[in-house]
Protein backbone atom coordinates (compact mmCIF):
# COMPACT_ATOMS: atom_id res chain seq x y z
CA UNK A 1 0.00 0.00 0.00
CA UNK A 2 1.11 3.13 -0.79
CA UNK A 3 1.36 4.76 2.91
CA UNK A 4 4.27 2.04 3.74
CA UNK A 5 5.82 3.70 1.48
CA UNK A 6 5.40 6.89 2.19
CA UNK A 7 6.13 6.46 5.94
CA UNK A 8 9.78 5.62 4.36
CA UNK A 9 10.12 9.75 3.41
CA UNK A 10 7.77 11.03 6.23
CA UNK A 11 8.80 9.31 8.83
CA UNK A 12 6.37 6.57 10.18
CA UNK A 13 3.98 8.30 13.61
CA UNK A 14 3.36 10.75 11.13
CA UNK A 15 2.04 7.60 8.64
CA UNK A 16 0.45 6.33 11.37
CA UNK A 17 -1.91 8.95 12.32
CA UNK A 18 -2.48 10.02 8.92
CA UNK A 19 -3.67 6.29 7.41
CA UNK A 20 -6.90 6.77 8.08
CA UNK A 21 -7.47 10.83 6.80
CA UNK A 22 -6.76 11.02 3.54
CA UNK A 23 -4.19 10.18 0.15
CA UNK A 24 -5.05 8.31 -2.98
CA UNK A 25 -5.33 5.12 -1.65
CA UNK A 26 -8.52 6.15 0.20
CA UNK A 27 -9.52 7.97 -2.62
CA UNK A 28 -9.58 6.23 -5.42
CA UNK A 29 -11.71 7.53 -8.49
CA UNK A 30 -15.80 7.35 -8.53
CA UNK A 31 -18.25 9.36 -9.82
CA UNK A 32 -17.85 12.65 -7.68
CA UNK A 33 -21.27 13.77 -6.75
CA UNK A 34 -20.04 17.64 -6.49
CA UNK A 35 -17.19 19.48 -5.32
CA UNK A 36 -16.31 20.38 -1.50
CA UNK A 37 -19.61 21.15 0.16
CA UNK A 38 -21.59 20.62 -3.12
CA UNK A 39 -25.36 21.22 -2.81
CA UNK A 40 -25.46 21.64 0.53
CA UNK A 41 -22.81 24.70 2.27
CA UNK A 42 -25.98 26.27 4.14
CA UNK A 43 -25.32 29.08 6.31
CA UNK A 44 -24.29 28.12 9.51
CA UNK A 45 -27.85 27.89 11.22
CA UNK A 46 -29.54 28.42 7.85
CA UNK A 47 -30.46 24.71 7.55
CA UNK A 48 -30.35 25.56 3.77
CA UNK A 49 -29.28 22.76 1.29
CA UNK A 50 -28.48 19.28 1.30
CA UNK A 51 -30.66 16.06 2.59
CA UNK A 52 -32.46 17.84 5.83
CA UNK A 53 -32.58 15.74 9.30
CA UNK A 54 -35.73 13.98 9.84
CA UNK A 55 -38.26 15.85 12.50
CA UNK A 56 -38.47 14.12 15.61
CA UNK A 57 -38.60 15.09 19.34
CA UNK A 58 -37.05 18.26 19.98
CA UNK A 59 -35.32 16.76 22.77
CA UNK A 60 -33.80 14.14 20.88
CA UNK A 61 -31.18 14.56 18.38
CA UNK A 62 -32.61 14.33 15.30
CA UNK A 63 -32.19 10.94 13.01
CA UNK A 64 -30.60 9.23 16.08
CA UNK A 65 -32.53 6.17 17.18
CA UNK A 66 -32.85 4.73 21.09
CA UNK A 67 -29.39 3.10 21.30
CA UNK A 68 -27.08 5.81 20.16
CA UNK A 69 -29.11 8.43 22.07
CA UNK A 70 -28.34 6.92 24.91
CA UNK A 71 -24.55 7.17 24.88
CA UNK A 72 -24.89 10.73 24.61
CA UNK A 73 -23.60 12.12 27.45
CA UNK A 74 -26.02 13.86 29.70
CA UNK A 75 -23.83 16.76 30.33
CA UNK A 76 -23.16 17.05 26.77
CA UNK A 77 -24.39 20.47 25.19
CA UNK A 78 -23.44 20.26 21.38
CA UNK A 79 -23.88 17.72 18.75
CA UNK A 80 -22.13 17.48 15.76
CA UNK A 81 -24.36 14.55 13.49
CA UNK A 82 -23.25 12.79 11.06
CA UNK A 83 -25.72 11.13 8.26
CA UNK A 84 -24.23 9.47 5.85
CA UNK A 85 -26.48 8.85 2.88
CA UNK A 86 -26.17 5.00 2.62
CA UNK A 87 -23.99 2.22 4.73
CA UNK A 88 -22.12 1.46 1.19
CA UNK A 89 -21.99 5.63 0.60
CA UNK A 90 -18.80 8.17 0.89
CA UNK A 91 -21.49 11.13 1.08
CA UNK A 92 -22.76 12.27 3.82
CA UNK A 93 -24.29 15.19 5.48
CA UNK A 94 -22.90 16.67 8.99
CA UNK A 95 -25.18 19.16 11.08
CA UNK A 96 -24.46 21.16 14.62
CA UNK A 97 -26.53 20.91 16.77
CA UNK A 98 -26.46 22.91 20.33
CA UNK A 99 -29.04 22.20 23.31
CA UNK A 100 -30.58 25.00 24.98
CA UNK A 101 -32.86 23.97 27.67
CA UNK A 102 -33.99 20.68 27.12
CA UNK A 103 -34.24 21.28 23.62
CA UNK A 104 -31.52 20.30 20.70
CA UNK A 105 -31.48 23.11 17.74
CA UNK A 106 -29.73 23.09 14.18
CA UNK A 107 -26.83 25.93 14.30
CA UNK A 108 -25.19 24.69 11.11
CA UNK A 109 -25.22 21.86 8.29
CA UNK A 110 -22.80 21.17 5.54
CA UNK A 111 -22.31 18.72 2.89
CA UNK A 112 -19.53 16.37 2.91
CA UNK A 113 -18.01 12.80 2.83
CA UNK A 114 -16.84 9.93 5.17
CA UNK A 115 -15.04 6.83 4.62
CA UNK A 116 -14.98 5.86 0.74
CA UNK A 117 -16.94 2.49 1.22
CA UNK A 118 -18.99 3.31 3.67
CA UNK A 119 -19.60 2.83 7.82
CA UNK A 120 -18.71 0.01 9.93
CA UNK A 121 -19.65 -0.99 13.12
CA UNK A 122 -16.65 -2.49 13.35
CA UNK A 123 -13.78 -0.66 11.69
CA UNK A 124 -10.31 -1.94 11.13
CA UNK A 125 -6.93 0.20 9.86
CA UNK A 126 -7.33 0.29 5.92
CA UNK A 127 -10.95 -0.79 5.59
CA UNK A 128 -11.95 2.43 3.69
CA UNK A 129 -14.99 2.75 6.03
CA UNK A 130 -15.58 5.17 8.84
CA UNK A 131 -17.14 3.65 12.64
CA UNK A 132 -20.13 4.07 13.52
CA UNK A 133 -20.92 5.44 17.24
CA UNK A 134 -20.60 8.40 19.41
CA UNK A 135 -17.35 9.78 20.54
CA UNK A 136 -15.98 12.58 22.37
CA UNK A 137 -14.72 15.36 20.49
CA UNK A 138 -11.50 17.24 22.56
CA UNK A 139 -8.78 18.68 20.55
CA UNK A 140 -8.00 20.80 17.45
CA UNK A 141 -5.04 21.25 15.53
CA UNK A 142 -3.59 21.76 11.53
CA UNK A 143 -1.15 23.44 9.49
CA UNK A 144 -2.34 26.23 9.82
CA UNK A 145 -2.56 29.05 12.68
CA UNK A 146 -5.10 28.86 15.10
CA UNK A 147 -8.85 30.33 13.79
CA UNK A 148 -10.18 30.75 16.83
CA UNK A 149 -10.52 27.39 18.24
CA UNK A 150 -11.74 26.66 21.56
CA UNK A 151 -10.68 23.20 21.55
CA UNK A 152 -6.94 22.64 22.54
CA UNK A 153 -5.43 23.59 19.41
CA UNK A 154 -2.07 22.14 18.27
CA UNK A 155 -0.88 23.92 15.00
CA UNK A 156 2.32 22.27 13.41
CA UNK A 157 3.81 21.76 9.70
CA UNK A 158 3.71 17.72 10.23
CA UNK A 159 0.18 17.99 9.57
CA UNK A 160 1.26 18.67 6.06
CA UNK A 161 0.38 15.73 3.45
CA UNK A 162 3.04 13.91 1.33
CA UNK A 163 3.94 15.46 -1.84
CA UNK A 164 2.91 11.42 -3.22
CA UNK A 165 -0.84 12.30 -2.16
CA UNK A 166 -1.37 15.06 -5.08
CA UNK A 167 -2.37 18.80 -5.04
CA UNK A 168 -6.28 17.26 -4.69
CA UNK A 169 -5.36 16.71 -0.81
CA UNK A 170 -2.58 19.24 -0.33
CA UNK A 171 -5.80 21.55 1.80
CA UNK A 172 -6.97 18.13 3.64
CA UNK A 173 -5.19 18.88 6.79
CA UNK A 174 -5.14 22.89 6.94
CA UNK A 175 -7.89 22.73 9.78
CA UNK A 176 -8.48 19.10 11.60
CA UNK A 177 -10.45 18.60 14.75
CA UNK A 178 -9.84 14.63 16.18
CA UNK A 179 -12.26 12.34 16.82
CA UNK A 180 -12.01 9.94 20.12
CA UNK A 181 -12.10 6.87 18.44
CA UNK A 182 -9.34 4.54 19.67
CA UNK A 183 -6.78 7.36 20.77
CA UNK A 184 -5.99 9.20 23.59
CA UNK A 185 -8.31 12.05 24.60
CA UNK A 186 -6.76 15.22 25.45
CA UNK A 187 -3.63 14.68 23.27
CA UNK A 188 -2.81 16.37 20.13
CA UNK A 189 -4.59 14.92 16.67
CA UNK A 190 -1.34 13.87 15.66
CA UNK A 191 -0.47 11.94 18.77
CA UNK A 192 -0.14 8.24 17.08
CA UNK A 193 -1.28 5.93 20.57
CA UNK A 194 -3.64 3.33 19.79
CA UNK A 195 -4.79 2.29 22.94
CA UNK A 196 -6.89 -0.35 21.41
CA UNK A 197 -3.79 -1.65 19.14
CA UNK A 198 -3.20 -0.53 15.64
CA UNK A 199 -5.22 -2.95 13.97
CA UNK A 200 -8.44 -1.13 15.23
CA UNK A 201 -6.84 1.95 13.03
CA UNK A 202 -7.06 5.57 14.27
CA UNK A 203 -6.11 8.82 13.12
CA UNK A 204 -9.71 9.82 12.52
CA UNK A 205 -10.75 13.57 12.41
CA UNK A 206 -12.96 15.99 11.11
CA UNK A 207 -10.76 18.00 7.97
CA UNK A 208 -11.09 19.95 5.29
CA UNK A 209 -12.84 18.34 2.12
CA UNK A 210 -11.13 17.54 -1.13
CA UNK A 211 -14.50 16.21 -2.87
CA UNK A 212 -14.75 12.74 -2.71
CA UNK A 213 -14.16 9.69 0.20
CA UNK A 214 -11.66 9.86 2.52
CA UNK A 215 -10.09 7.03 4.21
CA UNK A 216 -12.52 6.86 7.16
CA UNK A 217 -12.46 10.68 7.92
CA UNK A 218 -15.48 12.75 7.98
CA UNK A 219 -14.56 16.07 6.05
CA UNK A 220 -16.48 19.04 5.45
CA UNK A 221 -16.25 22.75 3.74
CA UNK A 222 -13.33 25.13 4.87
CA UNK A 223 -16.03 27.30 6.32
CA UNK A 224 -18.16 24.64 8.51
CA UNK A 225 -14.73 23.44 9.80
CA UNK A 226 -13.78 27.04 10.71
CA UNK A 227 -17.35 27.23 12.10
CA UNK A 228 -16.95 24.35 14.13
CA UNK A 229 -13.39 25.34 15.72
CA UNK A 230 -14.84 28.18 16.51
CA UNK A 231 -18.19 26.86 18.63
CA UNK A 232 -16.94 23.64 19.96
CA UNK A 233 -16.61 24.57 23.84
CA UNK A 234 -14.59 21.67 25.64
CA UNK A 235 -16.99 23.36 28.54
CA UNK A 236 -19.79 21.87 26.77
CA UNK A 237 -18.32 18.64 26.05
CA UNK A 238 -19.14 18.13 22.31
CA UNK A 239 -19.37 15.19 20.84
CA UNK A 240 -20.02 13.64 17.66
CA UNK A 241 -22.87 10.91 16.28
CA UNK A 242 -21.45 9.43 13.23
CA UNK A 243 -22.79 6.87 10.50
CA UNK A 244 -25.31 6.25 7.83
CA UNK A 245 -28.92 7.32 8.26
CA UNK A 246 -30.14 3.60 8.36
CA UNK A 247 -28.00 2.22 11.36
CA UNK A 248 -27.99 5.84 13.43
CA UNK A 249 -31.94 5.48 13.48
CA UNK A 250 -31.94 1.93 14.69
Amino acid sequence: MRSRSVAVACGVLLMLVLSSCGGPDGNGPRTKSGGPGAGAEGAPGSGGGGASAPEVDPGRVPGVGGRLQGQIPVDSRQVVAVYGDGVDSPDSTIVLYVKRGSLWNEAGRWRGHNGRKGWTTDHHEDDMRSPVGVFTLSNAGGVLEDPGARLPYDQSESYEVPREWGEAHRRDFYYVIAIDYNRVPGAPPRDPTRPEGKKKGGGIWIHLDHGDGTSACVSLPEAGIKYLLRTLDPERNPVVVIGDRETLES
